[in-house]
This record gives structure tokens, C-alpha cells and sequence, in this order.
């Protein structure tokens, strides 16, 4: 989408060569739309919580974006990542396979179906299912958690393999972001949570402290959280960041 290889050409290090390529380690949910944006780097797509550990063990990461601010903020302490930017948002729903076998048409719902996939409490999305359940206690009851998980077929590593089991059928619904829901087209029917209990997920990006590439890395990221990426992001359905 973007004329990367001009901020490229001007980004490189005194001796590098144009094959030079960045190394993005991002958010399973961005699987979709950073490669909309760019697709010369190496990317590796996975749970927030993965990447961060193995960028934390020395893997040859230049950018880490993440689907929340609690594994960056604990990346950022630990030294492993410069400053971060906050470049997007997106908020949770609940996903349905398209014949919507459970009958879900609300919240309330997954306290009955036979099989909830979420992610586990590890992931941002699992950690966003747990506090918006939470929430719904004051209306739904102070044992709807419970409820709810006591319905959980499966607990997945990342957002894309939770969406995947409501696709396949293997699940009769399960809690994504709205934009993976809608990279599913009509294999999936949305069911939205009430804006009372739902929240914010905040995703920031940074250079990694170590990158082989640094002035490529914060070349890379100035287009992400430029009009070109920013663009790129909110036709994906993500939401922009408040000034």
C-alpha cells in the first residue's frame, strides 16, 4: 500500500544495501492489515504474550507491536524495547459460526452455550474477555463469570485460532476483536457486547532496544503510526488513537 522503499532508501544505515529488510514481531490480530501497509518485512505473528518472551530471549526482532499495553509496558521496563507509541485501538465482540447454532444474541448468552472458545488469560483478547465479564456482573449476576467459563470448550494462545474454532464450527461462539471478526466476512455473524461492559484494547509499537536495524525499525514505525498506516488501519476497522 505504501511507497515503503523511499523511507527505506532513506532510512538505511551507511553500508547497508536495499535487500536490507525489517523484522516486525505483532499482535495475531494485526496478521491481516500490517501486511496491507508493507509487506517487505519479515514478519512473525503470534499472542502478545509470546512475543514479548521471546523477544525477552534474544529473538532477532526489530518492531513489536502489541494488542495491549501491559506486555509492552513490561517489555519497556525490563529494557527490551525503546518507547512505545500507541497506534491504534480496537474493541472486543462476540463472534457466532453463521448459522449461529447456540442462538446467541446477547451477552448473556455464553453463560448457556455448549462450547465457548476464548483466549487464555495470558493473550490480551483472554485477558479483555475476563475483565469485560466482570463487568457484566452488575447487571448479569455476581456468579456470570463463573457461569460463563464453566461453558469454555478450549482456551486459545491467539485471537486468529479463536476465531478460527467459530468459523469451523467447532465453537458455538467465542470473544475476537471487531477486525478479525470482520476479516471473516459472512463465515461469522457479530454479536455486540454492551458498550457498559466492553473495553478499549490499546495497541502500542516499538523499536526493540537490540534491533539489527534500528534507523529502519523507526523508519518502519513512523509509517505505522503515519497518515499512510494510519489509514491502512482504520480501513481495517481499528480505531484511531486520541490525541
Amino acid at each position: 500500500m505504501a511507497a515503503f522503499g523511499v523511507i527505506l532508501a532513506l532510512a538505511l544505515p551507511a553500508g547497508s544495501t536495499p535487500a536490507t529488510r525489517v523484522t516486525v514481531y505483532a499482535a495475531a490480530s494485526l496478521t491481516q492489515v500490517f501486511p496491507r501497509i508493507d509487506n517487505a518485512p519479515r514478519y512473525s505473528f503470534a499472542g502478545s504474550d509470546t512475543l514479548a518472551t521471546q523477544i525477552a530471549q534474544g529473538a532477532p526482532a526489530d518492531v513489536f507491536a502489541s494488542a495491549d499495553t501491559r506486555h509492552m509496558d513490561a517489555a519497556r521496563q525490563a529494557g527490551v524495547v525503546d518507547a512505545p507509541k500507541l497506534f491504534a485501538t480496537n474493541d472486543p465482540v462476540i463472534v457466532v459460526p453463521a448459522d449461529n447454532p447456540g442462538n446467541v444474541k446477547s451477552l448473556a448468552d455464553l453463560a448457556t452455550v455448549k462450547r465457548l472458545v476464548i483466549g487464555t488469560s495470558q493473550v490480551p483478547i483472554g485477558l479483555y474477555t475476563m475483565q469485560i465479564l466482570e463487568k457484566a456482573k452488575a447487571r448479569l449476576g455476581p456468579d456470570f463469570p463463573a457461569r460463563v467459563q464453566a461453558r469454555v470448550a478450549s482456551r486459545e494462545l491467539n485471537v486468529r485460532q479463536v476465531l478460527t474454532k467459530v468459523m469451523l464450527g467447532e465453537a458455538d461462539a467465542g470473544i475476537v476483536y471487531r477486525t478479525d471478526a470482520r476479516s471473516a466476512g459472512d463465515k461469522v455473524r457479530i454479536v455486540e457486547i454492551p458498550p457498559e461492559f466492553n473495553v478499549v484494547a490499546e495497541y502500542p509499537i516499538a523499536t526493540v532496544a537490540r534491533a539489527s536495524n534500528a534507523e529502519l525499525a523507526r523508519a518502519w514505525v513512523s509509517l505505522v503510526t503515519g497518515p499512510t498506516g494510519q489509514a491502512a488501519l482504520e480501513g481495517a476497522g481499528f480505531g484511531r488513537v486520541s490525541k
